[in-house]
Parts: structure tokens; C-alpha cells; sequence
């Protein structure tokens, strides 16, 4: 009898601690909530465009944001989901750039697209 309440304490411990190492592995392996989107918009020659629209689409909702590059021609997006793929490009003057794709596999929270107007 006292063999047996015994064995089955140590089975009871054994289960506590690997519900509590589940737990703490699952709270390690978390996926980051949000992302941040910076860069530089740029001419051929690689002088900087400020005042050009830089705009990122979620391309879940196809939701647009604008953002209007600032006197060194950089940008910035905040607070992205992480779960999501996004699409970025720029225009000035009627040129635009290459759209740049921001995938879900990259697991980086803080990310750098440079934008170049094509001539």
C-alpha cells in the first residue's frame, strides 16, 4: 500500500512538471505580435525623395496605409500584424517603385525596405 501511494506521487510529480515544462516552452515559441516597417525612398541616382507616398497594403484586407516620406526620404509603419503578408511601394512626380513584399515567414519584428523610383 504505502508503495504504491508512493509510486503514485512520483507520477503525480512527474505529469506537474511536464505540464510546466509544456507551458514554458509554449510561452518561448510565441510568434511576434506586431512588426515595424523602415526604409528609404530614393531616386537612380540614390538621392533621397522626401515628400513621396510610400504605401503598405495588408494583403488579407487589401487596407491601404500612407505615408508621406519625410525630409530624408525615410518612412516608418508600426504596429503590424505579424500574421500577415504586406506589400509596399512608392511613387513620386508619377514614377513608382518596385513593390516590395513583406512575407510572414520573416520572423524579424523590425525590417528595412529601401524603395528606389524607377526613371
Amino acid at each position: 500500500m504505502r508503495q504504491q501511494r508512493f509510486a503514485l506521487q512520483r507520477f503525480a510529480a512527474l505529469l506537474l512538471i511536464l505540464a510546466l515544462a509544456t507551458f514554458a516552452f509554449a510561452q518561448k515559441s510565441k510568434t511576434p505580435v506586431e512588426k515595424t516597417v523602415t526604409g528609404v525612398v530614393s531616386d537612380a541616382k540614390g538621392e533621397p525623395i522626401p515628400g513621396a507616398v510610400v504605401q503598405l497594403k495588408n494583403m488579407k484586407t487589401l487596407q491601404v496605409r500612407s505615408f508621406i516620406a519625410r525630409e530624408k526620404g525615410d518612412y516608418i509603419f508600426q504596429g503590424l500584424a505579424a500574421d500577415v503578408d504586406w506589400e509596399v511601394k512608392a511613387m513620386s512626380e508619377g514614377k513608382f517603385s518596385k513593390a516590395r513584399t513583406i512575407s510572414t515567414f520573416d520572423n524579424h519584428t523590425a525590417l528595412t525596405v529601401n524603395l528606389q523610383i524607377q526613371e
